[in-house]
């Protein structure tokens, strides 16, 4: 912040610290109203074409990956004695249902392109707007 004093024989002395004027700028940032640059306004509508197949690939992964678990532990351990059934019988069983854990967790991927594609194709005609926009 700038200061100016008068001294006796009416000499100017001017003092300046960029810390404080820094800091001064830093708290009236805070209460001034946000304003978005068309850049920062281009990266949010790209992350928004992500982000729903992003959370949905995820959440199969993550399914396909307890339902293989699932049939693992079948499988391979003695919990057929406590279901009932031959141990046979609970290995296979424990196979089929790793398998269908594991296709779930496979089609995660595809699921993700398919949607992220369906997201992009929404909102082309505004990234392309904004893009050229920035670009001239």
């Amino acid at each position: 912040m700038a200061e100016m004093e008068v001294n006796e024989k009416e000499v100017f002395e001017f003092t300046y610290s960029a810390k404080q004027q820094e800091e001064i700028e830093k708290i009236r940032n805070k209460y001034l109203p946000k304003q978005e640059s068309k850049m920062e306004q281009l990266r949010k509508l790209d992350k928004s074409a992500e982000k729903p197949g992003t959370i949905t690939a995820i959440a199969l992964g993550t399914i396909g990956s307890l339902i293989m678990g699932a049939g693992m532990s079948l499988a391979m351990t003695d919990l057929s004695a406590i279901l009932g059934m031959d141990s046979l019988q609970a290995m296979v069983i424990g196979i089929v249902i790793g398998i269908i854990g594991m296709a779930v967790a496979g089609v995660a991927y595809p699921v993700y392109v398919s949607i992220t594609k369906k997201q992009r194709a929404k909102i082309a005609d505004q990234v392309l707007k904004l893009s050229e926009e920035l670009s001239l």
